[in-house]
């Protein structure tokens, strides 16, 4: 039987749900790290994975990157976050999403969801018919709502600038070389705010098609995957998968700045060590990709527009800069950093 006891990433979650419909075929996994701040709040994410192990690694690792995240963002939220098991095929039927909008409306507001990898606002249209715990649901002009991919862009790339501001003192990414892990809604936007700016960009993604596509867009230019890592570049961006900043891939790095929208980018916290050690800017993840998140809750709690949404947004170079600052100041890494102030915050 799966559980989380012995997992390496099982941090005193306050609850895990497991879920089951054998009539539409449902295998989900809703994980509550804190309601410390609120109730506990995150993406659903439908993937496909090789083993129940990696789904139950998957949903405790982004569950409590969920508290950090909304707590280093001063959201009334605490951190949660769900997997829904998806058939090697990867489809998803409207019984399934029925079934898992009940499943989050048994919880009775404990977990509150929105988009993730795999699922769309029409999904989360379809699971609101079920629940009212659901946020990223169609937005009219001018109100917070809507596909978060966007506001994380937004909220990326104006870190980028600000790593590119703290460690190569430029003020613009104009000229700069921008390498890009992926080439999904987020990625896409980082780069079309970039290219926009006059940034050179190369760009991996497991479809060579969509890879292509993008960088026609951007004038960029497609590697291989397995070879972007090491590629000379002024800034790596990693917005695919988690897990991918490794002893390994650490030591190949040929870049001053690391800094994307990927939950999860360090495989242990000795790879944030790792990259200090090697003198590369790190721009801790679930702080430079909260856009999304400040978006989603704006839209859920009803405390503002989409203008508020944007000024909340630009606060991230700010929060990036006091935890760089602070890393400087103690020698300890930034990822490490960010971790002692959202774990005081959420109080652990």
């Amino acid at each position: 039987m799966l559980t989380p006891w012995g997992f390496p990433d099982f941090d005193a979650h306050e609850a895990l749900h497991f879920i089951a419909d054998e009539a539409s075929g449902l295998r989900a996994i809703i994980a509550v790290h804190s309601t410390h701040l609120g109730p506990a709040t995150g993406g659903t994410r439908f993937w496909h994975y090789a083993d129940d192990a990696d789904s139950l690694t998957d949903v405790l690792r982004l569950s409590r990157g969920m508290s950090y995240k909304n707590a280093m963002a001063g959201l009334p939220l605490g951190g949660g976050k769900a997997v829904i098991l998806a058939s090697t095929d990867r489809t998803k039927s409207v019984n399934q999403l029925a079934a898992y909008g009940k499943a989050i409306a048994q919880l009775g507001g404990q977990y509150v969801t929105a988009e993730d990898v795999g699922m769309t606002v029409g999904d989360m249209t379809e699971i609101a018919r079920q629940t009212r715990f659901v946020a990223g649901l169609p937005a009219a002009g001018g109100a917070a709502g809507g596909d978060p991919g966007p506001h994380t862009s937004l909220g990326v790339f104006l870190g980028i600038k600000a790593a590119v501001k703290r460690a190569l003192d430029k003020d613009s990414v104009a000229g700069l070389h921008i390498a890009l892990q992926g080439a999904g809604s987020v990625a896409s936007g980082i780069a079309l705010h970039a290219a926009a700016e006059g940034a050179r960009l190369t760009i991996a993604d497991v479809d060579p098609v969509r890879a292509q596509t993008l960088a026609n867009q951007v004038d960029g230019t497609v590697v291989d995957p397995a070879a972007l890592l090491a590629i000379e570049a002024d800034v790596i961006s990693p917005n695919a998968l988690g897990a991918i900043l490794t002893e390994a891939s650490i030591a190949v790095l040929n870049c001053p700045i690391v800094a994307g929208g990927a939950n999860n980018q360090l495989a242990t916290d000795e790879d944030g060590r790792r990259l200090q050690a090697r003198g590369i800017l790190y721009a801790p993840d679930y702080v430079i990709n909260a856009g999304g998140m400040i978006n989603v809750s704006t839209e859920y709690i009803g405390d503002g527009d989409a203008g508020v949404v944007r000024r909340r947004i630009e606060a991230i170079p700010d929060r990036l800069e006091q935890i760089w600052t602070q890393s400087a100041a103690s020698g300890h890494d930034p990822a490490a950093v960010a971790d002692v102030m959202a774990q005081a915050m959420i109080g652990r």
